[in-house]
């Protein structure tokens, strides 16, 4: 069983304010934007109504209360699991069971991963199949829904075990230095995902399709070649059979970059506005924000791979927990989920640098295109398609939102379209 000293209590302690604190936040931007969301916005006219508002608001209402509920039951599984002497029982397992480190840390993650994973899952189901179908959202049926989370956990699953398994490598391998290792490997395997996503894992849940649009493709191709971007590929994706949502993204590296259009986004928006979204995604490229993202990413992940190391030979991490012995794969599960909570706490500064960057490709978007009007027109329509929340409390986007709310962009990009 757990031991009960000073840093069982800290632990609790940040465990439980972290999640108060996250769920007092969801309660104080859903009272705020219920608040002031009765009226339409200035320069809102047009795309929204009062009708469309108060169904706004019960979507908002409905997705907090369903995510707090949630995320309550998923944290306190997840305390069950650290106070219930489950982990200490998996240790011992693996121990008479004669298992070698790599699957017996591999058991160690995958057991409470399974439990957490089959939690999530009514959840999901409901956000789906009630509240997404509820606000005509939803266009997945459950046969599409149940391949996607089978694919979707068989996927994580294959590619947690494979690069897992070379950390435990690395630790018997060089246990002073693996850590080093350890974010060198992590490096790796993001550069090589950037590269085969969207040719290996994107097709296994949507189809892909050069876009029929024809003439809009001669403009996409054209406007990326005004800024200096050569894309290989110009692709519409089927999201409708999922879901109403709509969006557009460039993905790939080199040989493999390619632009993606959602066909929901191609059914409700003007060329014009599809060319201002995408010179936004163009603005990303052209300022090198993906590069600046990941050196800063780097940066942070090179520290906490040292910290983990410097925590796991620390024998009251794992004492304090009911393990008595100190296998590196229990430290790894314990000091990440502490870290996990601690770092919530710095999202701020993450946030902020990605919403200064989205700042910058909108201000991209404009040069290129010559006016925020079409890129203005396109956030409108998006905002009311989506059933966005326009007055999101300062708080809340300090610490959730990764772009400014959709009514700060508009108001910046509007002078320019005047």
């Amino acid at each position: 069983m757990v031991e009960l000293n000073w840093f069982l209590v800290c632990f609790l302690f940040l465990y439980l304010v972290q999640n108060a604190f996250n769920i007092w936040l969801e309660r104080l931007n859903l009272a705020y934007s219920q608040k002031r969301g009765d009226k339409v916005p200035a320069g809102f006219e047009g795309y929204l109504d009062e009708a469309k508002l108060v169904q706004t608001a019960r979507y908002e209402r409905a997705k907090t209360g369903t995510g707090i509920f949630g995320d309550i039951v998923s944290e306190a599984v997840m305390l069950a699991i650290l106070l219930s002497g489950l982990l200490p029982a998996l240790v011992r397992f693996s121990g008479r069971a004669g298992l070698a480190l790599i699957p017996a840390g591999l058991l160690f993650f995958f057991v409470p991963g399974l439990i957490e994973f089959l939690v999530a899952l009514p959840f999901d189901y409901y956000n789906t199949f009630v509240i997404e179908e509820k606000f005509g959202f939803n266009k997945s049926t459950r046969k599409l829904w149940t391949l996607d989370q089978i694919k979707g956990g068989l996927v994580s699953v294959l590619l947690f075990a494979v690069i897992f398994s070379l950390l435990l490598l690395f630790i018997e391998w060089s246990p002073r230095l693996w850590w080093l290792w350890g974010f060198l490997l992590l490096s790796a395997v993001q550069l090589i995902m950037a590269i085969l996503y969207p040719v290996l894992l994107a097709p296994l849940f949507n189809k892909f399709e050069p876009v029929r649009d024809e003439e809009l493709a001669a403009k996409i191709t054209a406007e990326m070649e005004k800024s200096g971007i050569r894309v290989k590929k110009i692709l519409q994706m089927n999201a409708g059979v999922r879901s109403r949502h709509t969006n557009a993204y460039f993905t790939g590296i080199g040989k493999t970059k390619q632009i993606v259009l959602f066909d929901t986004l191609l059914e409700s928006h003007t060329h014009e506005e599809i060319l201002a979204v995408l010179a936004h995604e163009a603005g990303h490229f052209t300022k090198k924000h993906v590069v600046k993202t990941l050196i800063v990413f780097s940066c942070f992940s090179l520290a906490a791979f040292y910290a983990t190391w410097l925590f796991i030979r620390w024998p009251l991490l794992f004492s304090t927990f009911g393990l008595r012995t100190m296998p590196p794969y229990a430290g790894i599960f314990l000091a990440w989920i502490i870290f996990g909570k601690a770092v919530f706490f710095l999202k701020p500064f993450s946030m902020a640098l990605s919403r200064r960057f989205e700042r910058e490709a909108d201000a991209f978007a404009i040069e290129m295109t010559g006016s925020g009007e079409a890129m203005a027109k396109a956030l409108k329509r998006l905002a009311a398609d989506n059933l966005s929340n326009l007055n999101p409390h300062p708080l809340y986007v300090w610490f959730h939102y990764s772009h400014p709310p959709v009514s700060q962009r508009v108001a910046a990009l509007e002078p320019t379209a005047r």
